[in-house]
């Protein structure tokens, strides 16, 4: 009864304290056991403050043979449900935050059921350590007899055929605990049909505006937004502070500066238990032990009614009694998508939601939240590090690297016309080189004379550009000449590599219009298309650019 929770709080605290507290646990192990006995003699023997006040009755008696048994067993408890909970994922609980659960009900029904095998490992072994406990009981409590020490006293007595009926009753007690530790727990099922689909409610429009700035070790965060769309995406590389901008978002991670409101709701200051939205980990966090309908229904003011349409919704109808391990990948996004809306919330946070996928089940996942982003008029917020997830999935984005937002606005224009050879890296655009202004609107690059918006930039001056691939015309009448060096189906379209003088360009041309590998080529470039900036303008170049000037 307090050695698991004790464990609990030893998993999750750290700190001086912490450290003693788990030191005095496990002194027992590492003390003989009758050493321990003396000890607890010194403790509670009948001429200390603590045996006078229970009359001597600490010692001989049945509650020192408990005492001395708790003392040498319970580290084994301990020490098993505390590696055991520190084994549960995290973003079990932080999840189970976001959806309304306090500490208490966090520990009871989140973080328990998961570590229980643990736990009821630790369990048996400290009840076997305890029944089998002899020195520190002989020492405490020499009578009345446990059944170790009984068993000891009757064999240098009486020898050794006396001592087979306490043997027996040992035995056949040990037997039958073991057995029942291996009994499976039963399997909950539903005890009634599933509720009426209640279809969400029109959502109240919302926009998200926010202003955040962390530091951790070394890393600062400084990212602002004042969204002008219900559809944001966070784009980055790994490292770039999407994750941690969500969860600064989410409330299950603290910020030194943060300010979030959605729809005119101030969120800053409120517990992730009462912030009312909708967080989806870049793992699925499904409970252990639970079903979908569980699931679905896990969070404090979930709406019966609502999960059932949702689970209905995204293709899950007559999965309800399968344990997480019995879904396939997609299967537990989709159920953790729809835990996340079961509460109609008033934000949604996913963070890469459909990583780790095969592409089948994430074009088909990216389906199901384009229609229920349209249907239920949600204020999402999608961490990604894939340019064309964000454009499909977001009407605004945020490119982020080494925490800062290097640009941000309509995906449209971010797209079009990026900021930065180094957004343009992100984008996911591969045709960036460098080249020299030759005078107004003309640039050469790789022998190419190239028409471009050169602005104010004087003849002479280093410049970046870029082209999309879509923006890369193909065809008979171009002012360049070209050799195909490389043709890749892409399913509807195909992806070519041209070699234009020193340059290589990819396109991706109407399937009429793709030539092989081998073939020659006409190419033009629209002025408007390309993309120009100063040379060493956050550039970030590749072997391309490099080798393209």
């Amino acid at each position: 009864m307090l050695g698991v929770p004790l464990a609990y709080l030893l998993a999750r605290t750290g700190g001086r304290l912490s450290a003693i507290l788990w030191m005095l646990v496990a002194l027992p192990i590492a003390l003989p056991a009758l050493m321990s006995g003396i000890l607890l003699l010194y403790i509670v023997g009948p001429y200390t403050a603590l045996g006078r006040l229970f009359g001597g009755a600490l010692t001989d008696s049945p509650a020192g043979i408990i005492l001395a048994q708790t003392f040498v067993a319970a580290p084994f408890l301990v020490i098993a449900a505390r590696a055991a909970f520190q084994a549960v994922d995290p973003s079990l609980e932080e999840v189970a935050r976001t959806l309304g659960h306090g500490r208490v009900d966090r520990f009871l029904r989140v973080a328990l059921p998961a570590a229980w095998s643990g736990v009821k490992a630790g369990i048996l072994l400290a009840w076997l350590r305890a029944f089998g406990e002899f020195g520190a009981t002989v020492i405490l409590a020499y009578h009345p007899y446990s059944l170790p020490v009984y068993t000891w006293v009757q064999f240098a007595s009486t020898g050794l055929p006396t001592t087979l009926p306490p043997i027996g009753a040992a035995l056949a007690a040990a037997l039958v605990v073991l057995m029942l530790s291996q009994v499976p727990s039963p399997r909950r099922r539903r005890t009634s049909a599933l509720p009426v689909p209640t279809a969400p409610r029109d959502a109240v429009a919302g926009s998200l505006s926010f202003s955040v700035a962390k530091r951790l070790r070394g890393f600062r965060l400084e990212v602002a937004h004042q969204a002008q769309a219900r559809r944001l995406a966070l784009l980055g590389p790994s490292g770039a502070g999407k994750t941690m901008t969500l969860r600064v978002l989410a409330g299950i991670a603290g910020a030194e500066h943060v300010r979030v409101s959605v729809g005119g709701r101030s969120l800053e200051g409120l517990d992730p238990e009462h912030r009312g939205i909708g967080y989806l980990p870049q793992d699925s966090a499904l409970m252990p032990r639970r079903t979908v309908w569980d699931q679905v229904t896990f969070a404090v003011d979930a709406d019966p009614g609502l999960a059932a349409w949702w689970l209905e919704r995204l293709g899950l109808g007559g999965l309800e009694e399968r344990l997480p391990g019995e879904l396939s990948g997609g299967q537990q996004r989709r159920v953790a998508l729809a835990r996340a809306l079961a509460r109609g919330p008033s934000l949604l946070l996913l963070d890469e939601p459909f990583s780790a996928l095969d592409a089948p089940v994430r074009a088909r996942l990216h389906r199901d939240l384009r229609r229920l982003q349209r249907e239920a008029g949600l204020t999402t917020v999608l961490v990604t590090h894939d340019p064309d997830e964000a454009a499909t999935l977001a009407d605004e984005v945020i490119v982020l690297d080494h925490g800062h937002a290097l640009q941000q606005g309509p995906v449209v224009e971010v797209f079009s016309h990026p900021a930065s050879p180094r957004v343009a890296a992100l984008l996911g655009i591969p045709n960036t080189h460098t080249g020299t202004v030759l005078r107004p609107g003309r640039i050469r690059s790789g022998g190419l004379e190239i028409a471009a918006p050169t602005g104010k930039l004087g003849s002479g001056s280093e410049v970046v550009w870029t082209v999309r691939p879509e923006d890369v015309e193909v065809n008979g009448e171009g002012p360049y000449g070209g050799t195909v060096l490389d043709a890749v189906s892409l399913g509807a379209v195909r992806e070519i590599t041209v070699q234009l003088g020193s340059l290589q360009l990819i396109a991706r041309p109407a399937r009429r219009a793709c030539p092989n590998p081998g073939d020659t080529c006409r190419v033009a470039l629209s002025p408007e298309a390309v993309t120009l900036w100063p040379a060493g303008d956050g550039a970030d170049l590749t072997g391309d650019a490099r080798a393209g000037s």
